[in-house]
């Protein structure tokens, strides 16, 4: 189906353009200058020592678990209302998921849910800032300290945004960020580890690359590791969209903007907030939720007639423990989420980018606005 306006489009100037193809004119595409311009730019922009780019947002978070030498037997705390990838690199390591429930206004893990799945295999808790909106780190960090655990801040949709005023991803002792082309910014497909440990950070740049270090020759291995390297020619886009990401921000803050003033009137909705306090957000994507008063099941009728009209829209998110791959599974089967999976039937993500129009967006509006009027409430 083609879309006029779609749930997402990368923002890609000329300078990005110039960027990669000065790359392609050198002997170095891999494992080069631009790699490490790259990981020092975005240590530098999370007030971090240790960044190590990567293949991907989900390699990132396979290498967190395998750096912190979580496996089989150990348990990580997770919320299900997320990208799967959270639980799939859990489980690739062959530890287990433990899923929570969640914030209904942040739509974040939810800390009073966290301490009662705390348990002797329990070893780090990852909490994922969900679309761009902080999560409640300090309730989470402390629950974190007085059990010993690893805290891993999923930060894969959240680069740019702040708690108490410093960066997501600088709290925790290792944080994952992920540039797949519908973030914030994009490598094309790519993502990042940082940390302040040394170590960790040592092991990570080891395992990205088939489990070597520096004091080894190519042809070495210490342990086993994994080709997660990221190109030069994605460090190159990465480092012109890195520069350019305070005003992405901007652009994404005035989208957002407009879409609630739009449709905050709405009865039949819910928008996101546009501020919470001691936070500020980075818009990853703008979800909506039908009323309470709507029945849940017309929220997959409204989709289907935004995308008949040429509308890209989404839900997001399909919670992961009813999702196929992990439904029968003992992880899934004991969770108990009545926030994540009442509200999941009635998320709708709309078209969301940097150059999202007023007139775009209004034409939205409209669409969404007469296809909920069709719906019957309970």
């Amino acid at each position: 189906m083609t879309l006029r306006i779609p749930l997402s489009s990368p923002d890609i100037t000329e300078a990005e353009i110039e960027a990669v193809t000065a790359v392609l004119r050198t002997n170095s595409l891999s494992l080069g200058p631009k790699l490490e311009a790259f990981e020092s730019a975005l240590a530098g922009f999370q007030q971090m020592p240790h960044a190590i780019a990567v293949s991907s947002g989900t390699a990132a978070l396979h290498l967190a678990i395998r750096a912190l030498d979580i496996g089989e037997g150990d348990e990580v705390i997770v919320p299900s209302f997320t990208f799967i990838a959270v639980a799939n690199a859990i489980t690739y390591e062959r530890a287990t998921p433990v899923f929570v429930d969640i914030d209904p206004v942040t739509l974040n893990i939810d800390p009073t849910h966290v301490e009662s799945a705390i348990t002797p295999r329990t070893k780090a808790i990852i909490v994922v800032h969900t679309y761009g909106v902080p999560a409640d780190l300090d309730a989470l960090l402390q629950i974190a300290r007085n059990h010993n655990l690893a805290l891993i801040e999923d930060a894969c949709e959240a680069i740019g945004a702040t708690y108490n005023d410093a960066p997501v991803g600088s709290f925790g002792d290792i944080a994952t960020f992920a540039f797949y082309p519908n973030k914030q910014i994009t490598t094309g497909e790519g993502g990042a580890v940082l940390t302040r440990d040394p170590r960790l950070a040592s092991r990570i740049r080891a395992l990205r690359n088939q489990g070597r270090y520096p004091t080894g020759d190519w042809l070495q291995h210490a342990e086993i590791g994994y080709n997660y390297r990221l190109s030069e020619m994605a460090c190159a886009l990465g480092l012109v969209q890195l520069d350019r990401l305070t005003s992405i921000l901007a652009m994404r803050a005035e989208v957002a903007r407009t879409y609630d003033a739009l449709l905050a009137p709405v009865a039949d909705l819910i928008c996101p907030p546009l501020h919470l306090p001691t936070r500020s957000i980075s818009w990853f994507v703008y979800v909506v939720r039908l009323a309470e008063h709507l029945p849940s099941k017309s929220r997959d009728t409204i989709l289907r007639s935004l995308q008949t009209q040429g509308i890209g829209c989404a839900r997001y998110f399909a919670p992961i423990h009813l999702q196929p791959a992990y439904a029968d599974l003992p992880c899934a089967r004991q969770a108990h989420l009545p926030v994540t999976e009442s509200i999941a039937t009635r998320t709708l993500a709309l078209p969301f980018f940097n150059r999202l129009t007023a007139a775009d967006a209004e034409e939205v509006a409209i669409a969404l606005r007469s296809a909920i009027k069709t719906i019957p409430g309970d």
